[in-house]
């Protein structure tokens, strides 16, 4: 007859994941070999890492509950990944990886087992007393923030490219990631992909930061770093934005500069507008179309505007006969 991983943790079947990670910890720590000087403790504290790496595992827990040890280990219990695939189990067999995993890479013994509170050793003291009685551990047993937590990774940044229309429009971006994760026995590693799914809102600023919290490589002793993205404006073929206006470059001849015209201009989303110019357009000079620039981030119901900035295309020459007529009639 195969093991009950449920007996082992003290647990009934039904037992929630909260349940089986307080089970997890009381056992552990009543058996870890450091503070147990049993015979049988080292292989009872195997027993339980055992059991609490298939308990909290909800594909081994649920092949483990409908064939048992042998069809988890003998391989009789299918993956669900398409007919005669099976799953095979095999624990790492390194129980103290599994309590540094858990316990976050820290050793609760130095805080509370080997010392006395309240005039009684703590070897004698319960479990649950134990953790209630110091400040880095919280009463279901798991680490508080403190000065012993673990300390962060730098944010990993990365440039999100984005075109003008899909800043007008807003749009769904989809990232795919590959990062370092660690193995249940709390010291090998594997990489996995992720894709990361950013929602662009309408009229964002360049520079505008997105940030998927703890989505960095995992390790034993630190933190996943954040991976953060900033969003960098794709150059436009016909359009340059300040802020929430958009700004259309319009070059004309030396002629129309002096003598006035009329310009067909574009907006960004696809209309168009007529522009009569009858001032003198000097190089640099703008006229603005309020309203049909980008929507504002903070009242969408709003837009920048439409600057439109002319540049002067001067002639490389000039034949003689013209420039006796610009002189004629130029003011000097």
């Amino acid at each position: 007859m195969g093991k009950d991983y449920y007996k082992t943790l003290g647990i009934s079947k039904g037992a929630t994941e909260d349940d089986i990670k307080k089970a997890y910890r009381k056992q552990a720590l009543k058996w870890h070999p450091d503070k147990n000087k049993s015979p049988a403790a080292e292989e009872k504290f195997k027993e339980i890492a055992e059991a609490y790496d298939v308990l909290s595992d909800p594909k081994k827990r649920e092949i483990y509950d409908q064939y048992g040890e042998e069809g988890l280990k003998g391989g009789n219990g299918p993956t669900g990944e398409g007919p005669g695939n099976t799953f095979t189990y095999t624990f790492h067999g390194d129980p103290h990886a599994t309590f540094a995993t858990f316990f976050g890479g820290s050793n609760p013994f130095e805080m509370f087992f080997g010392r006395k509170t309240n005039g009684r050793d703590e070897e004698d003291m319960d479990v649950d007393d134990a953790f209630g009685s110091f400040p880095g551990f919280n009463m279901n047993g798991f680490p508080r923030d403190g000065p012993q937590r673990r300390k962060q990774d730098p944010p990993i940044i990365h440039e999100l490219r984005v075109t003008l229309e899909e800043v007008f429009h807003g749009c769904t971006k989809r990232m795919k990631i590959s990062r370092k994760r660690l193995n249940p026995d709390g010291r090998t590693m594997r990489t996995e992909d992720k894709i990361l799914t950013i929602e662009i809102k309408r009229g964002w600023k360049e520079g505008t930061k997105i940030t998927f919290p703890r989505e960095g490589d995992e390790s034993p002793n630190t933190i996943p770093a954040d991976i953060v993205f900033v969003i960098k404006d794709k150059p436009h073929p016909h359009f340059r934005r300040e802020g929430s206006n958009i700004v259309y470059p319009v070059k004309v001849s030396l002629r129309q500069s002096l003598c006035g015209c009329s310009v067909t201009v574009s907006t960004i989303d696809g209309k168009t507008c007529n522009m009569k110019i009858t001032d003198v357009i000097k190089p640099g000079m703008r006229r603005t179309v309020a309203g049909q620039g980008l929507p504002l981030p903070k009242n969408l119901e709003q837009r920048g505007d439409l600057v439109v900035e002319f540049d002067v295309n001067f002639p490389e020459t000039l034949p003689s006969n013209a420039k006796d007529v610009l002189k004629r009639h130029l003011p000097t």
